[in-house]
């Protein structure tokens, strides 16, 4: 009789790898938020213009979104180590450049090379957690310390570019980048396997317009109708991007040797996994629109002082994706876990659907429990992902749950937002003036022009009517969560990852 050998459990090497990966893992999440306090800063030295503005802000994470499929591919074929050094050098000397930018044009340059950098790490440290743990238990538990940096990351961004700003200059919050990717440059090369497609085919460059073309406009269009509401210039932008994606799949289909692998779709429980993680990144960009102008707008806060209380509601992300691997690795089926976590983070919406307008309490512990259920969900369908993947497709396979995970957060803010927003516009008294009708900040603008009781009482209307929309919005958010949380116990149900004891392969199958 034949019997399968067990894959070898990882060991010390292994683990001290994961833990170098977390760190430019960590800092390309950060730099999603880590301008948001360097701003004015930077204004007051640059002068940026109004549209330049714009750009300093969002060319980093628009670059990051359309080059992941790309850069996924890229890393199969050349070697996802050698992409991740590539990477990092990039990243750090972008990092230096983007410090002692003496211009908007240069500072911009820098980011959009920044992000052209992260689309490299993340999808090549994911890929070689994949490569590192052949035993499922331990891979499962090193995506869900993935999953738990990668989350809180984003929160982290916030809170260390205030504190670099306070004590340092706003150039601080791109040097704390080189530290850690000089130590990935040394140490990489020393604990880092390569890993790569033996047999890639030929690189589709076709398919690397098409791809950007897609996603590009069709983020754009979502953030800017969450921020402005619907506009005919949001309409062009989605509509292109629709357009490009059409196009995009059908070179996937016709393609002899395509970007996307056609057989990664073809693969038990891998699509399931990119939509459900996608709907979990609607549901946490979704809350994270309305909790972080609470706490700014409506309770007052100081922007430094909200980015510290909103650092409270990550403290718990820490446990929950571990939690999840330890839960299905003691038996329990992913589908319950996942559907679990849906349910979970349903129940934070619907705490948002309690506060009053001075409520601080109440709205981290809404945003901890979605925060909490949020990652369960993805720390699981990470996994399952990257099990159902062939190895030598796992950087495919990775920027496809990422680029999944960045329509699906564009798309909670544009859902979630205009919720939020038609109910403030309609809660706003018929006398307001029409800036005052369009955002609870042009309101508190208004406001704070107008002479005496007439500015606090606009006032006070606006951040009632905002706390109406975030009711609405929270609502809105439990009712697509619920109905996730059933999909996912239907879906996941019909696959199952054998794990009867430690070291024994894990394969998933169709019932």
């Amino acid at each position: 009789m034949t019997t399968t050998p067990s894959p070898a459990r990882a060991g010390r090497r292994e683990w001290t790898a994961v833990a170098v990966l977390m760190l430019p893992l960590l800092l390309v999440s950060m730099d999603v938020s880590v301008l948001y306090f360097a701003v004015p800063a930077i204004n007051a030295d640059l002068a940026p213009t109004g549209t330049e503005q714009l750009w300093i802000f969002d060319i980093y994470a628009f670059v990051l979104a359309g080059l992941l499929m790309t850069m996924g591919a890229l890393g199969d074929r050349i070697g996802r180590r050698r992409l991740l050094m590539f990477g990092a050098a990039a990243f750090g000397a972008a990092s230096l450049a983007a410090a002692y930018a003496d211009s908007p044009e240069m500072l911009i340059a820098a980011r959009a090379v920044l992000g052209i950098g992260g689309a490299t790490l993340m999808p090549s440290t994911i890929a070689l957690i994949r490569t590192m743990f052949t035993d499922p238990r331990q891979r499962a538990q090193a995506v869900g310390l993935w999953s738990a940096v990668m989350t809180g990351g984003v929160a982290l961004g916030s809170v260390m570019s205030g504190l670099l700003v306070e004590f340092f200059w706003w150039g601080s919050v791109f040097l704390v980048n080189l530290p850690a990717m000089a130590l990935l440059l040394i140490l990489g090369p020393l604990l880092l396997p390569e890993s790569k497609d033996p047999s890639p085919g030929r690189f589709d460059l076709l398919s690397v317009p098409l791809s950007m073309a897609a996603v590009l406009p069709l983020i754009h269009g979502l953030k800017e109708f969450a921020s402005d509401g619907w506009r005919p210039e949001q309409g062009v932008f989605v509509g292109a991007g629709l357009l490009f994606g059409a196009l995009f799949v059908w070179r996937q289909r016709t393609a002899v040797s395509p970007m996307v692998p056609r057989g990664l779709f073809r693969s038990p429980g891998f699509s399931p996994a990119v939509v459900l993680n996608s709907v979990s990144a609607l549901g946490l960009m979704g809350s994270a629109f309305f909790t972080t102008q609470y706490l700014q707008s409506v309770l007052g806060m100081s922007a430094l002082e909200a980015a510290l209380w909103s650092l409270v509601p990550s403290l718990p992300i820490a446990a929950a994706a571990p939690a999840a691997t330890a839960l299905v690795q003691k038996g329990v089926p992913r589908a319950h876990v996942v559907a679990a976590g849906f349910l979970i983070a349903a129940g934070g919406y619907a705490l948002l659907t309690t506060p009053g307008t001075d409520s601080l309490a109440l709205v981290l512990v809404a945003a901890g429990v979605l925060a909490c259920g949020i990652v369960l969900v993805m720390s699981q369908m990470a996994d399952l992902a990257l099990s159902a993947a062939p190895v030598e497709k796992a950087g495919s396979a990775s920027s496809l749950l990422e680029t999944g995970a960045e329509f699906g957060g564009a798309l909670g803010m544009a859902v979630l937002g205009s919720v939020g927003t038609a109910v403030f516009r309609d809660g706003m008294p018929d006398t307001a003036p029409e800036a005052a009708r369009e955002t609870l900040g042009g309101a508190l603008a208004v406001a704070a022009e107008l002479p005496g009781h007439a500015g606090e009482s606009l006032a006070l209307a606006a951040r009632a009517a905002f706390t109406d929309g975030m009711h609405a919005a929270g609502l809105t958010g439990a009712v697509v969560l619920a109905v996730a949380a059933v999909v996912a116990a239907t879906a996941l149900r019909r696959i199952r990852v054998k794990s009867p004891a430690p070291g024994d392969a894990v394969t998933p199958v169709i019932r």
